[in-house]
């Protein structure tokens, strides 16, 4: 922008001047006077510039750098352990026993025993009965009888005739066997009596302990002792077998038979018939019926039980412990190990550093550099062409670059030169 300032004042200052001098000389002579105009004409002009390029140059260097190297070395480690030594040795120990002692005692286990005594005996029973009498009377009866008379008479009959049919069908058999089963029969109740019932354990239903109840006699059921039976059921084997059955199928069959007719022809008949007469006459018997009476005698049953007591006796005894006795021993060890060892070793290398260069590279272009010229004008306002023969041509002003127009902007110190002149 303060370029394209500089480049209009020096156009302004440059063509007041030239009026300046144009109206000086037209004052002076005596001739017909002219104005002098400015025109600005473009000229293309080659311009060759230079532009920069970045480039990327690698260089050898020599550099030195330090690298691992890994080296074994035999190495030992020496430590202290404790070592248990055992150490064993006998002593006494003195202890009391609980030996049992087995006696036995006679304990009187004696008891009633109740037997029944069965006593047969004979009474007389006096009873009525009834007993029957027999009577035999006649007495007369006349009765119709129906009396046959055959006569014979031929008649169509249609028979009925059974055909034999033989079929198969399927008719299932059981082709079973027996076998053997056993199973258990309980006793049977053979009557209420004592039994003998032996020590058992109870529980007391108000304090909820154990308690030993005594063995003694006891009213119980007496029952035969249960027995295995052998019995031998039939076990059932279902198979299905063909069987040729044969069916007698019904045929009808007319045929002409001699037929008996026989007709029934009252006739009155009288007979004596005997009738048996019964009544009842009522009779005192005597008979002897046997009684049985059954009576309980107790019986006192002396028994003797052995019992064994056991009692404990206190004895001494001695016996031998071995005992174990540990002590540690300390003791010095020597463990070789290996160790890596890491040490820094100097490397030279040639590395390449890449570095980055700017060069002019010449680009040529065209550039349209304005020129301003000058044309005679009448003062009149009639502009007048110069004459071919006897041009008149305006000298030309110094030639200023016009920033605008060209590539390459102009030094603001060349501008100022350029307005000087």
């Amino acid at each position: 922008m303060k370029r394209h300032i500089w480049f209009a004042l020096a156009v302004i200052v440059s063509s007041c001047s030239l009026l300046g001098t144009v109206a000086a000389q037209c004052e002076v002579c005596c001739e017909p006077s002219y104005t002098l105009q400015c025109q600005t004409v473009y000229e293309e002009k080659q311009v060759t510039a230079y532009k920069l390029e970045s480039e990327t140059v690698y260089e050898e260097r020599q550099v030195v750098r330090k690298i691992p190297v890994w080296d074994t070395e035999q190495r030992e480690h020496r430590y202290t352990v404790t070592r248990p030594v055992n150490e064993t040795s006998v002593r006494e120990e003195r202890y009391m026993v609980s030996r049992p002692v087995y006696e036995t005692q006679m304990r009187d286990a004696s008891y009633n025993q109740v037997r029944n005594v069965v006593e047969t005996s004979q009474r007389e029973e006096h009873f009525t009965v009834q007993r029957q009498v027999w009577e035999t009377a006649e007495r007369e009866e006349r009765y119709t009888v129906m009396r046959p008379v055959t006569e014979t008479v031929e008649q169509e009959r249609r028979v009925t005739v059974m055909r034999p049919v033989t079929r198969m069908e399927t008719r299932f058999a059981d082709q079973g066997c027996f076998v053997n089963q056993v199973s258990t029969v309980p006793g049977q109740l053979v009557r209420r009596g004592l039994t003998w019932m032996p020590a058992t354990q109870v529980m007391n239903p108000v304090t909820g302990q154990i308690q030993v109840q005594r063995p003694g006699l006891v009213w119980a059921n007496i029952q035969t002792p249960p027995q295995q039976v052998v019995t031998q059921a039939w076990k059932p084997n279902v198979v299905a077998q063909q069987v040729a059955v044969t069916s007698m199928c019904p045929e009808e069959v007319i045929e002409r038979v001699p037929v008996q007719v026989c007709r029934q022809v009252p006739q009155e008949m009288v007979r004596k018939v005997p009738v048996q007469v019964c009544r009842t006459v009522q009779e005192e018997q005597v008979r002897m019926v046997p009684v049985t009476t059954c009576r309980q005698v107790v019986e006192r049953v002396e028994k003797q039980v052995p019992v064994q007591v056991c009692k404990y006796v206190q004895e001494e005894r001695v016996r031998q412990i071995p005992v174990t006795v540990c002590r540690y021993v300390q003791e010095e060890k020597v463990v070789p190990y290996q160790v890596r060892v890491c040490r820094m070793v100097e490397k030279q290398e040639t590395v390449q550093i890449p570095r980055t260069v700017c060069k002019k590279v010449p680009v040529t272009y065209t550039v349209r550099v304005p020129r301003t010229i000058m044309l005679k004008v009448p003062c009149g306002g009639t502009i007048v062409e110069p004459v071919a023969s006897t041009p008149i041509p305006a000298e030309p002003l110094a030639e200023v670059a016009t920033p605008a127009d060209s590539n390459e902007p102009a030094d603001d110190l060349q501008l100022v030169a350029a307005i000087n002149d």
